[in-house]
């Protein structure tokens, strides 16, 4: 529930709709956060950040309540993002969550990147190797997002200290073969 306060101190929100997006790709973000939830990566209280690109937009999800069963109002189609003004432009019920402008920032940074997972468990960090782990700057600045940007550039995961893991990959095949080879599931 803070990150409802701290993104709206730092982004400018607007809806072009509230009406749920109707992008055929959710389908894919569905699919991932149920593989991830039978394999118990994410439990009951655990959280995570989806973000499929397409085109010049992007979908993600909001705050979600159960990742084995996502609905359509818990997602939003992110129209565009100005890093300067700090300005987000949306179609959704759902509110944006404080990474939202850093999965934006990635899927527009690589054009070798359509998936970003990010698994918010802090616990995470001591039991993953040959990481690069960001920790100087709060998540959702643009320091932040440069920091990890610049440890995406040899690796396709990074853990962004105190807010998780966060892999990227083209494709929900390529993000599945990571999360083997990290978990081993």
């Amino acid at each position: 529930m803070n990150d409802k306060i701290t993104i709206s101190q730092k982004l400018q929100i607007f809806y072009v709709s509230k009406e749920e997006t109707n992008c055929p790709l959710i389908i894919e973000i569905i699919k991932i956060s149920k593989k991830l939830k039978e394999k118990s990566i994410l439990k009951k209280d655990s959280d995570a950040v989806f973000s499929l690109g397409f085109g010049k937009r992007m979908i993600i999800n909001g705050i979600v309540k159960d990742f084995s069963n996502i609905k359509r109002e818990e997602l939003l189609e992110v129209v565009d993002f100005d890093p300067i003004k700090n300005n987000l432009l949306l179609i959704g019920p759902a509110e944006p969550r404080i990474e939202t402008s850093l999965h934006w920032m990635i899927h527009h940074a690589r054009d070798d990147v359509n998936f970003v997972v990010q698994i918010k468990k802090t616990n995470l960090i001591n039991k993953i190797k040959d990481v690069d782990v960001t920790d100087k700057y709060p998540i959702g600045s643009l320091e932040n997002t440069k920091e990890v940007l610049k440890a995406l550039r040899t690796n396709k995961k990074v853990i962004i200290k105190n807010n998780g893991l966060l892999i990227v990959g083209r494709n929900t095949a390529d993000i599945e073969k990571q999360i083997k080879d990290i978990f081993g599931v």
